[in-house]
């Protein structure tokens, strides 16, 4: 029986966002590691594996492609637990995967690039890193403050906002070099993200 393939990028926040919640719902797929600057990553993109020229992509069993890793994780979690059935609660959820895509992965997961590969070593210039730094505790602060009265960011169980947000946050620290010890409620969300069953981290691959 025909299988989705997900090519994605092993280190990027990103693409882990597909793998975890694939994990989570047991979804059998075929990975394709393309790592930033492979000759796997350039094969993919040669041969029209990735249209936007960009990871993750799902390539569905029927042939038809997906991209953008929030749209992916809509598609997934459609008619499962991970998005709720009331068109506000759903609203609530997509407003942070919003925010998680147009203001907290350009600030986090930026700092965390400049830090971490070498090839983007050049751009990481104490002034941008100190203004990534400080945008991004007050981002995160946003959350903290978002979390106030819940364990979760909409309603009583974790969404596909939970993973959207958690792909770069999991990994704020300990890349990007923000101080995580100010957010006592985001250090727990984090770990209600582990404890969940058929969890993986970022590390681990199919």
């Amino acid at each position: 029986m025909a299988q989705m393939t997900l090519y994605s990028m092993p280190s990027s926040g990103n693409s882990y966002k597909v793998r975890l919640l694939l994990a989570l719902l047991g979804r059998d797929y075929v990975h394709v590691a393309c790592e930033a600057g492979s000759p796997a990553l350039a094969e993919a993109k040669a041969e029209g594996k990735a249209p936007l020229g960009k990871l993750p992509v799902l390539h569905l069993a029927d042939g038809r492609v997906l991209n953008e890793s929030d749209a992916i994780l809509w598609y997934l979690g459609a008619g499962t637990d991970w998005v709720p059935r009331d068109p506000y609660d759903q609203a609530r959820m997509l407003s942070w995967m919003f925010f998680e895509q147009n203001r907290h992965e350009p600030v986090i997961a930026v700092r965390a690039a400049l830090l971490c590969y070498p090839e983007r070593a050049h751009l990481a210039t104490p002034e941008r890193l100190s203004a990534l730094l400080e945008e991004g505790h007050a981002l995160l602060a946003l959350m903290e403050d978002g979390l106030q009265g819940g364990a979760w960011f909409c309603g009583d169980r974790p969404t596909i906002a939970d993973i959207a947000l958690y792909g770069y946050t999991c990994t704020a620290g300990t890349r990007g070099g923000f101080d995580m010890a100010r957010f006592p409620g985001l250090q727990a969300w984090c770990a209600r993200m582990a404890a969940l069953p058929g969890y993986v981290t970022l590390e681990h691959q199919p």
